[in-house]
């Protein structure tokens, strides 16, 4: 499903996939740089049915690096990143943090991502001492239903037999559940620039304050490019279809917890030059806002011909497929 190559079917899902959010926050220290001074770590990457890194991971790992080397209770208020190029899921990937600044009440740190030397994603992110001020919001949406009455992603595709379905449903470490019909499959015929999902951690993550707000910034990529292609009546299905994110800023508001279901709200000012621009803003169940978002991201859409005849006959099979024992 969407763009790239999928690789074959994967068998081997974790029995809490949230374990793999762990273990993906888990850096290994590898010293310091004797060139640079900056503080290296590496990082581990699962198995994805894709091949190609989740960006989401790649942030959050980022982060998880530079909380590492900011002293006491800061904690991370903005981000700011640039996706370079894709990520190899067999390979592992170094993290290299900077000191830009530790000032009386924010720190600030270069992070890049880098696997073989290369880089692949850059990013400088904010941290700040607790400190009282002005307080206000923009208001959740009203209206919304409640998370236990929508479907689980295993629940609407779990019993197909495509990989990216498979791992979508057992393998991503946030339960995410679509306010509006989802678009894995099925395009939304009303063109509307706009899309919610509630979202949550399948199990417990801790106290720590950062490593929820990184954990936040892995699932603020989940959907974010979904207003775009439900203006334009796409489902990530269309073959040919190239979707990447370019850049991606966040800014933490308020305190919350991942592993408590969160309101994601999300909409699409403008699309254009083969580029989307999505929004989102994140609400506690309670109402608080959390946490905005904005990413850019290239939406290439093929009109040929034979993209249409794969179209058609993938909306077929995935129709017709089946996951192994999952019966008729």
């Amino acid at each position: 499903m969407g763009s790239g190559k999928v690789r074959k079917q994967r068998t081997d899902f974790p029995e809490d996939p949230t374990d793999v959010l762990r273990q993906v926050l888990d850096l290994t220290p590898d010293g310091t740089d004797p060139h640079t001074g900056e503080t290296l770590f590496t990082g581990i990457t699962p198995p994805q049915a894709r091949g190609r890194v989740f960006g989401g991971q790649v942030m959050s790992q980022s982060l998880m690096g530079a909380v590492a080397t900011v002293e006491g209770d800061r904690a991370v208020h903005s981000m700011h990143a640039y996706f370079i190029r894709p990520g190899d899921a067999l390979l592992p990937i170094s993290f290299a943090v900077e000191v830009l600044r530790d000032g009386r009440s924010f720190s600030v740190r270069r992070v890049h991502a880098r696997q073989e030397g290369k880089t692949l994603l850059s990013m400088i992110c904010s941290f700040q001492e607790p400190s009282p001020g002005l307080e206000h919001q923009s208001p959740m949406p009203t209206g919304v239903p409640d998370p236990e009455s929508l479907p689980a992603t295993s629940e609407r595709l779990g019993h197909l037999g495509h990989p990216m379905a498979q791992e979508w449903s057992w393998a991503r470490p946030f339960d995410i559940r679509h306010v509006d019909p989802a678009i894995e499959t099925t395009a939304d015929k009303r063109h509307v620039a706009t899309n919610m999902v509630w979202m949550k951690t399948f199990s417990a993550l801790g106290d720590q304050a950062n490593l929820h707000r990184a954990a936040l910034a892995y699932a603020s990529d989940y959907t974010l490019l979904e207003p775009i292609l439900r203006r334009h009546g796409l489902a990530w299905v269309r073959p040919g279809m190239s979707v990447a994110s370019l850049d991606h800023a966040m800014w933490w508001h308020r305190p919350a917890r991942v592993d408590e279901w969160l309101l994601y709200v999300q909409s699409s000012p403008s699309a254009q030059g083969a580029r989307g621009l999505s929004n989102g803003r994140i609400y506690s169940r309670s109402g608080e806002l959390v946490a905005s978002v904005a990413q850019e991201g290239m939406v290439r859409v093929p009109t040929d011909f034979q993209n249409k005849v794969k179209g058609a006959v993938q909306g077929l099979y995935l129709k017709t497929s089946r996951r192994p024992g999952s019966g008729s």
